[in-house]
């Protein structure tokens, strides 16, 4: 079964909204003021404890200095760090030492061959192919035919499309944000569609 991450978390009903449906993962934006849904590491401490037992929490971060998210990590607020600025190998094993045990995901954003090489040869635990500009449009999707490791597959994902994106792909799981949202907030009838049509496809 292809799992689903529900990111974007930013208000306390949508923890209430994911604990409903029970997505595999729910994401946390860290520190990016950039985004609509950017919380401070308290604030992402204070959701994270309503959160319902079983769905993984997982913080996304953009060029944070290691001992920032290692300490979500360490602290249990996060299980999983996601990362999406310009972390290379050698930020990956610092926070690895930093907070041993927590898998490390690293997002790609998919423009041509030398992205999805990048995204073979990365350490990461395991890494997500995405438009990466979060416009809630897709990449082309035909370019990621020949990745050959398990990936989450992020960028215009929406209820009614993930059944073509599982079927074409076929990919570990789904990161989706923006594709459940009505006017910049989370919308709870696109997560109970979108979490159903990752399940049933």
């Amino acid at each position: 079964m292809t799992k689903i991450k529900i990111c974007g978390l930013f208000r306390p009903c949508d923890i209430e909204y994911v604990n409903a449906v029970r997505p595999d993962w729910c994401g946390f934006i860290v520190n990016f003021p950039k985004s609509h849904r950017n919380r401070t590491p308290d604030q992402v401490r204070a959701l994270r404890r309503g959160l319902a037992e079983g769905v993984v929490p997982v913080g996304v971060f953009v060029d944070q200095p290691v001992e920032d998210v290692a300490a979500l990590l360490n602290d249990g607020t996060i299980s999983v760090a996601q990362l999406h600025g310009h972390e290379d190998a050698a930020y990956i094993a610092a926070l690895r030492a930093a907070a041993p045990g927590h898998p490390v995901w690293r997002a790609f954003k998919v423009r041509g061959p030398e992205d999805l090489e990048a995204a073979g040869a990365s350490p990461a635990d395991l890494v997500i192919l995405d438009n990466g500009y979060g416009t809630g449009e897709t990449f082309d999707w035909s370019m990621a035919g020949g990745v050959a490791r398990p990936f989450l597959l992020a960028g215009g994902l929406t209820p009614e499309n993930i059944p073509d994106a599982i079927r074409l792909l076929h990919p570990y799981g789904l990161d989706i944000s923006s594709g459940v949202e009505t006017d910049k907030q989370k919308d709870p009838e696109k997560i109970r569609a979108a979490v159903a049509a990752a399940r049933k496809a």
